[in-house]
């Protein structure tokens, strides 16, 4: 009974699909474009209003990335002086024990701050993404809608995310810089918060 099921759903599946294939095929004079979003972040060719965007976050957070840097080398620099004294242990040189416990706990201290500067730094920069990055790309993602509708294209793809290599065979049109050129001509939106 389960066979005679099988095939019974492998029949109509099989006389279905065509069907759903032909339809969804591109209409004669209609176009498949792609654009490579990479470019919108260009600093002389892409979307200004993008690139201030990205550019006013790491800004912000500029100062943060170098005590952020500055207490990785320590924590690594503390790694070296307790490898060293390890290492002197092991050739049977008399090491200070309370030097060694003295970095061990500097070094644990210093470790546990990174983390959660380091998470404490990330929350507060997704945030800011969110708040002054995100509402540009909304804005974009609706100037694409636009502009692929006054293209007449049908299919709008973005390459840059495109990294297993799914497109084997075809020959796209390359609409990027006629996309950022149409997106900076727009009149300009209020800025977000």
């Amino acid at each position: 009974m389960k066979f005679f099921f099988v095939i019974i759903a492998s029949l109509v599946f099989a006389a279905v699909s065509p069907v759903q294939i032909s339809a969804q095929t591109v209409p004669p004079g209609r176009k498949i474009a792609v654009v490579d979003t990479r470019v919108f972040l260009d600093n002389k060719t892409g979307i200004k209003k993008y690139v201030d965007a990205v550019n006013a976050v790491n800004v912000e957070f500029k100062a943060a990335a170098a005590e952020l840097d500055a207490m990785a080398l320590r924590v690594q620099n503390l790694q070296k002086e307790l490898q060293a004294f390890q290492d002197q242990a092991q050739k049977g040189v008399q090491v200070n024990q309370a030097i060694v416990t003295a970095k061990i706990d500097e070094y644990t201290k210093l470790s546990r701050e990174y983390r959660f500067k380091v998470q404490d730094n990330d929350a507060k920069y997704n945030s800011r993404q969110v708040a002054v990055v995100y509402p540009v790309q909304r804005d974009i993602s609706i100037a694409l809608q636009e502009f692929t509708k006054k293209n007449g294209f049908v299919v709008l793809l973005d390459i840059s995310k495109d990294r297993a290599g799914l497109f084997v065979s075809w020959n796209p049109v390359d609409v990027t810089r006629e996309f950022i050129a149409f997106y900076n001509a727009r009149p300009a939106t209020p800025a977000a918060k």
